[in-house]
């Protein structure tokens, strides 16, 4: 059995919380700023860790280092104190890593499965 995957040079594969927060990203589309993306990456974790607002800027600033993700400000608006809103995006590249990192798990419960390892 061999699967074909597109290769990615070494250190560019994603973390779980890293692929979590992509997925994130690309659901909430134009909507995607800290705390849009700290509540969507809850609900994609359901339960199974623990979610803090703090981690996912974390995260985030680490994807857009890696050139996965880019970030800018909003206008401030007087709602938020005349604060402004950070928001994202994901790039191509980070879009690519977030396709193979899904193609590898798929991979993994495929083979999984094949053994009856996983139901």
């Amino acid at each position: 059995m061999s699967h074909n995957v597109e290769r990615m040079a070494k250190g560019d594969t994603l973390g779980e919380f890293e692929l979590l927060i992509l997925a994130a990203l690309m659901m909430l589309g134009d909507n995607a700023y800290g705390m849009t993306i700290h509540e969507q990456t809850e609900k994609l974790a359901a339960g199974l860790r623990t979610v803090s607002l703090g981690s996912v800027y974390t995260t985030l600033d680490r994807l857009e280092q890696k050139g996965y993700v880019k970030s800018w400000f909003s206008d401030p608006t007087p709602e938020r104190g005349g604060r402004s809103k950070r928001f994202f995006e994901m790039t191509g590249t980070g879009e690519l890593a977030l396709k193979n990192s899904m193609k590898l798990a798929g991979n993994v419960l495929a083979g999984l499965k094949e053994i009856g390892g996983v139901v």
